[in-house]
């Protein structure tokens, strides 16, 4: 006599892929990102999920690549702080963006943000960097209000196609831009200097010879007692 096998019933459902224009909770969007890992970038917006097409060279990578290093550089020379290349933020219940480019003060210094248990940055960063294609681009609408309304410091915004780049700042709960100028600088962090037509013809000698004459100011050197000193409290 045969006895007929016994099927369970599966223990849970299978995870829906992210598709651009879902709208989900930040828990459900991490759930299902999580659940690709071949997935690069994959960005929630305001509750919507949007995913990136692939990166040109000229348009983007290059550009990214030396927005970077200028935050990198800047931060090699400031302890206390930390440049963070593509790494998804936790901002509110509706938004887990992945910049391209962000410099915190880290939370030991009295920074803003904190590392969570998952090591996700957690809060809004002070400094965003986002290289996008022109003015048309949500890096200058859906994403701009989505920093602003959490908090981010200062937003930059290279705008590629255009030759341009756009640096933000926070004046109670809204952006305002820099005046053009030859050299932008951040009120944020003292000796961020940055010569926008340099970056722009991705001339990086110039970018850091510009930054090594805002680190070699005497604001710079206050900031780093003052984060020692937010340290040591």
């Amino acid at each position: 006599m045969t006895t007929a096998a016994t099927h369970f019933p599966p223990t849970s459902e299978p995870i829906p892929p992210l598709q651009a224009g879902d709208h989900l909770t930040r828990a459900e969007f991490e759930r299902r990102y999580k659940a690709m890992p071949n997935l690069k970038k994959a960005e929630l917006v305001d509750g919507v999920v949007y995913m990136p097409s692939p990166v040109r060279f000229r348009h983007h990578s290059n550009p990214h690549s030396n927005l970077m290093g200028w935050l990198v550089y800047y931060s090699a020379h400031d302890p206390g702080t930390a440049s963070g290349d593509n790494g998804s933020v936790r901002l509110d219940l509706s938004s887990e963006p992945q910049p391209d480019a962000f410099l915190i003060i880290l939370p030991e210094f009295g920074g803003r943000v904190v590392i969570d248990e998952d090591d996700y940055v957690a809060g809004a960063p002070e400094l965003v960097g986002e290289v996008s294609a022109s003015s048309v681009s949500f890096d200058l609408h859906h994403k701009l209000r989505m920093y602003q309304r959490n908090g981010v410091r200062e937003y930059i915004v290279w705008r590629v196609e255009d030759r341009a780049i756009d640096w933000f700042v926070l004046r109670g709960d809204h952006f305002e831009p820099q005046q053009a100028a030859p050299i932008l600088k951040s009120e944020v962090f003292p000796g961020l200097w940055l010569d926008t037509e340099a970056l722009i013809a991705g001339n990086m000698a110039r970018v850091f010879q510009v930054t090594n004459e805002g680190l070699a100011q005497p604001e710079h050197a206050a900031f780093i007692e003052e984060l020692q000193q937010r340290r040591q409290s």
